[in-house]
């Protein structure tokens, strides 16, 4: 069952690509701050201590975990790179209850 935010989010995407970016970025930056955050937790460090075992400003750590950033793979991967960690990407249906041509494609196969 979807929310009425998430039918809204869906009809508004359908006829606005802009609006559709702006809101994969905005997931994007969701997803990148609860694994950021998490990652700190992890190893039990405030954010002063995580920014300078990542080597990058407090502020830049404390951005990215509001969601207030557009992070980038980039980022992501140096802050993964820092800590010991991999950086896993994956592909993935915005409903997983909706079939696309290509996953039907490769069910045939």
């Amino acid at each position: 069952m979807t929310s009425k935010i998430q039918e809204y989010i869906e009809q508004r995407s359908a006829a606005d690509p802009e609006f559709a970016a702006l809101a994969r970025q905005a997931a994007f930056n969701l997803d990148a701050a609860v694994a950021v955050r998490n990652l700190r937790d992890e190893k039990h460090m405030t954010q002063r201590a995580f920014a300078k075992l990542v080597g990058k400003p407090q502020s830049t750590i404390a951005r990215i975990e509001t969601g207030e950033m557009n992070v980038s793979v980039n980022l992501l991967n140096e802050i993964a790179a820092a800590t010991g960690k991999g950086l896993s990407i994956q592909f993935t249906n915005p409903d997983p209850d909706v079939a696309t041509s290509t996953d039907q494609a490769s069910t045939n196969n």
